[in-house]
């Protein structure tokens, strides 16, 4: 896989999970070959399935929102899923379906190589930080493997609670600020947290 149009190639022929026999369409993601900034989040819903593309609908539309506010379109940064294929009723990815496409998102990763990946939701926060609820690691710059991840909530959450609409809208505009120290070498990220009991990650089911 050399290339992105490669992976989007592949993606879409993909049957090495349960999820690309129920899809109308696989979503490899889209967006700048040379983006700074990589957004991933959970997986494809029935819009995204129906159209091909990512977050294309009502969560997309307040994630546009959200990418207005720092100045940037669709078109600036790349936005990818952990699966590419829709579970069915939206449910959360399984383990298996994960690291079914894995290695898509992983070469993706390393093609764009962002300076910056923001993580949507508690699903794609848990491929990096494993055990970890979103309530600590929301707006805290983080490195792994070498890569600095910034976690937000889902923007689908802000749907169903909008008590939490701020807290996303304060995150993301704190996204310019968080690119322009690393591009100046200054970001200091926070140290991982410790993973949290089941009990406590049973408080950010919609996180």
């Amino acid at each position: 896989m050399n290339s992105l149009d490669e992976i989007a190639r592949l993606v879409r022929q993909c049957s090495d999970c349960e999820l690309g026999l129920g899809r109308k369409n696989a979503v490899p993601g889209e967006g700048s070959p040379n983006a700074d900034l990589m957004i991933i989040g959970e997986g494809p819903g029935a819009q995204e399935d129906l159209l091909g593309r990512p977050f294309v609908g009502r969560a997309g539309q307040f994630l546009d929102e959200l990418l207005a506010y720092i100045g940037l379109k669709r078109e600036d940064v790349f936005i990818a899923n952990m699966v590419k294929c829709r579970p069915p009723e939206n449910r959360d990815p399984l383990p298996a379906e994960v690291s079914a496409c894995n290695k898509y998102l992983e070469r993706q990763i390393e093609l764009l190589d962002p300076l910056l990946i923001v993580t949507l939701g508690r699903v794609s926060l848990t491929r990096f930080f494993p055990g970890v609820s979103m309530t600590r690691a929301r707006g805290k710059v983080r490195e792994k493997d070498g890569r600095f991840i910034y976690p937000v909530m889902h923007p689908a959450a802000a749907l169903y609670r909008q008590e939490v609409r701020p807290g996303i809208i304060e995150d993301f505009k704190a996204i310019p600020g968080v690119l322009d120290d690393i591009r100046n070498s200054s970001a200091t990220p926070v140290p991982a947290p410790a993973p949290e009991s089941p009990a406590a990650q049973q408080l950010s089911l919609f996180e």
